[in-house]
């Protein structure tokens, strides 16, 4: 399989490529940071001697998109399966004082990219007859909690998208499929956070959070079921969270 993974350069992104790496399929891999996709090309290919290509671009640049994916070699534009992984949490607070840089950056990553990328590569899937998506939710897009307005907007949004797309797409052999986690401690609240690592580790604080490689290892066991098979949608919390905000600390 030739697998498209965004946001690759860390986190559940970076792990999901990984994955896919050590069982023998071929990755593009997308970011921001060309140094880090260097990084990975050159460690997965010679670990897991596969051909890893990487594009360099801003999800959120329509232009960009477009661009990285019609000058993908005929034989690269033959992508199994894209993984929407790419998104981000901007700020944590009342919507009266929300500031307006934090809201336009999760709408044009989280909503504009993921559909940039979806436009531009199940084009190529229906081409040829054939492909899976699959869209990196959130337990945010399933409910709403106090300060998350914005954020938990554009959650809600793809989890609207990923049910539009599996009904769009049904009649060309497309699979698609939704991966909604709860807490996993990758650099999303260091993000949220402006930089901020004190904030951030009190996220985490007092509780075992999922890891990248849990989610990983879930969307590779979506993308592996049998031809007729479809995982429409999976919520995925670790042990001591129930729901956003319904966490059990030490």
């Amino acid at each position: 399989m030739l697998v498209l993974v965004t946001g690759a350069t860390s986190g559940i992104g970076k792990s999901t490529a990984e994955i896919f790496a050590k069982n023998s399929h071929d990755l593009i891999i997308t970011g921001r940071r060309e140094e880090r996709l260097q990084e990975i090309k050159k460690q997965f290919e010679s670990d897991h001697k596969i051909k890893v290509t990487i594009l360099c671009f801003d999800i959120r640049n329509l232009k960009e998109v477009e661009n990285a994916i019609s000058k993908l070699s005929a034989e690269n534009k033959k992508i199994d399966i894209l993984v929407n992984n790419a998104g981000l949490a901007a700020g944590l607070g009342p919507i009266q004082s929300g500031e307006i840089d934090h809201w336009e950056r999760m709408i044009d990553t989280n909503i504009k990219g993921l559909l940039y990328m979806s436009r531009a590569v199940s084009n190529l899937m229906i081409e040829n007859k054939k492909g899976h998506i699959i869209n990196i939710g959130s337990v945010a897009g399933k409910e709403v909690y106090a300060n998350g307005n914005v954020y938990c907007a554009t959650k809600h949004a793809v989890d609207a998208l990923n049910k539009g797309m599996r009904i769009d797409l049904l009649p060309h052999n497309i699979k698609v499929t939704a991966v909604n986690p709860g807490m996993v401690e990758t650099e999303f609240s260091i993000v949220r956070f402006d930089g901020d690592e004190d904030k951030a580790k009190k996220v985490y604080m007092g509780l075992q959070p999922l890891t990248p490689e849990d989610i990983a290892e879930t969307i590779f066991w979506v993308a592996n079921r049998p031809a007729h098979v479809n995982i429409n949608d999976i919520l995925i919390m670790p042990t001591v969270q129930a729901t956003a905000t319904n966490v059990i600390r030490k």
